[in-house]
């Protein structure tokens, strides 16, 4: 299963494992690695130090090639990549910020690969310009922040094809191997999954968290706190006082004050279902079991083929 991205990357399918907030450490990349696809090491919830525990902990289980992923907004984001850097990382993912913040150091980097996520055309322009290898379309379906313009996966990624020269991976909404074909048909060169991955066993988000995602149906997860920062997670108590308060007509500082802080990883990492935020996708509604990692790529491998087959008997 040969793409630019697969070639680039030097994996074996062309498929990337999201960087998530506190579901993403050194155990899922390493055994997304050993599955022959891009595992990821997500710094958002980590500090410094355990951010480069994180690093050596994943390399001294796999010789594989594995990434980072660096959110833009956080303050210390060029130390972060310095850091990742030093160990030895030759994949970074940029995402939620200017990619121009950090694509000319990234750039200097010899045989350093970078990655960055966006949720429009205008950025994936502006991430082409600045230099990035490959740039995955997000569509508003994805669990977590999401962009402001709401477009979905379906409309993106072609869109981002047409428009762009460089390799384009499709994320938000994709869960099985009939959305890794659907992304491809589109014009993608691969697909970056987030809370099918999530949901597994080498996850390091909570058991009640993957209980929850396994449990919820279509309409489970909600778009919300979009004056502040929009991110889709699935609906609870505390996210419906936040949609109560947006509702009311507050002001943002008074949503900043109900939204609070620490409450992803309240969520997802110590478990609380009730008043934490468990971000997830919509493509939540198709998970339905805690798999190992490898099992979730051979489901997508051969859901991939066998929908492939299926599609080729199709008469005109």
């Amino acid at each position: 299963m040969r793409t630019r991205i697969s070639d680039l990357l030097q994996i074996r399918y062309p498929i990337m494992q999201a960087g998530m907030i506190w579901a993403s450490g050194y155990k899922l990349a390493v055994a997304c690695a050993e599955a022959e696809i891009l595992g990821t090491i997500g710094s958002a919830g980590m500090n410094q130090e355990l951010f480069r525990s994180q690093i050596r902990k994943a390399k001294a289980l796999t010789k594989k090639r594995f990434a980072v992923n660096i959110p833009l907004l956080r303050a210390d984001a060029a130390e972060l990549l310095e850091i990742a850097l030093a160990e030895g990382i030759e994949v970074i993912i940029t995402s939620a910020g200017n990619p121009a913040v950090l694509g000319p150091r990234v750039r200097k980097a010899p045989g350093v690969l970078w990655i960055h996520v966006v949720p429009s055309v205008k950025h994936g322009l502006k991430a082409q310009d600045a230099g990035a290898d490959i740039v995955v379309g997000e569509g508003f379906e994805a669990g977590g922040h999401n962009g402001v313009d709401e477009i979905t996966t379906l409309a993106l990624v072609p869109q981002l094809t047409d428009a762009l020269s460089v390799p384009v991976a499709a994320a938000g909404g994709i869960a099985d191997g009939r959305g890794f074909l659907a992304a491809m048909a589109l014009g993608a060169e691969g697909i970056s999954v987030g809370t099918r991955f999530a949901c597994t066993q080498e996850s390091s988000s909570h058991p009640n968290y993957k209980q929850a995602v396994a449990a919820a149906n279509d309409a489970a997860t909600v778009l919300f706190a979009k004056r502040i920062a929009p991110v889709r997670a699935i609906r609870n108590p505390w996210v419906e006082r936040v949609r109560q308060a947006e509702a009311s007509g507050a002001t943002r500082e008074e949503l900043e004050k109900v939204y609070g802080h620490s409450h992803s990883r309240k969520g997802i990492l110590e478990g609380d279902v009730e008043e934490g935020e468990l971000e997830a996708g919509q493509s939540c509604g198709l998970i339905r079991d805690v798999p190992k990692a490898a099992e979730v790529v051979r489901r997508f491998v051969e859901e991939y083929e066998r929908d492939l087959d299926r599609i080729r008997r199709f008469q005109p």
